[in-house]
């Protein structure tokens, strides 16, 4: 290998580093975000958990009624937060993913809960130099040997539900 193709193939390596370590950074940034946003509901810190998310951010719960807007969730949350804690969720997982523009980037987690093991899914978006939360779902997690079970239990009241979704249109 001559010099000048050494030279090129140290600059390409170099570059990729870079990008890596870029990257994992972005995704540490992330990752702290998220553990800040989950800590600020366990301490019922109102204000940090909404600064957190996007203007137009929206979140889906558990219960298939729970699709909020920022709003309508702040409506929904503040007297949990009122009483001084709301939720506790830690991440005892997480997957993180950036675009490459480095403005998007969505998630994966399981998480600790009241509920036992969660979901939580989302996506964040970079305004400026700050990541926000924009869209977040939470799910509980159904051991497949029980599948049958819950939906026996929940059977009648999503029945209702389903009902009256569809006769919407």
């Amino acid at each position: 290998m001559n010099k000048k193709s050494f030279l090129v193939l140290i600059v390409i390596l170099f570059g990729l580093n870079s990008h890596a370590q870029q990257e994992t950074s972005t995704q540490q940034q992330i990752a702290s975000l998220l553990d800040s946003w989950h800590k600020a509901a366990a301490q019922a810190q109102y204000d940090i958990y909404f600064d957190l998310m996007t203007p137009d951010a929206i979140f889906i719960g558990t219960d298939a009624t729970e699709n909020w807007d920022k709003k309508a969730f702040q409506a929904f949350a503040k007297p949990y937060f009122d009483k001084g804690k709301a939720w506790n969720f830690t991440a005892v997982e997480r997957h993180i993913f950036v675009d490459k523009s480095g403005k998007l980037a969505w998630f994966d987690e399981l998480l600790t809960t009241q509920m036992k093991i969660c979901r939580g899914s989302g996506v964040l978006v970079k305004i400026g130099n700050q990541w926000k939360i924009q869209h977040y779902v939470l799910s509980m997690t159904i051991p497949n040997e029980n599948v049958n079970e819950v939906v026996k239990i929940k059977t009648p009241l999503e029945d209702t539900l389903l009902k009256k979704l569809t006769d919407k249109g």
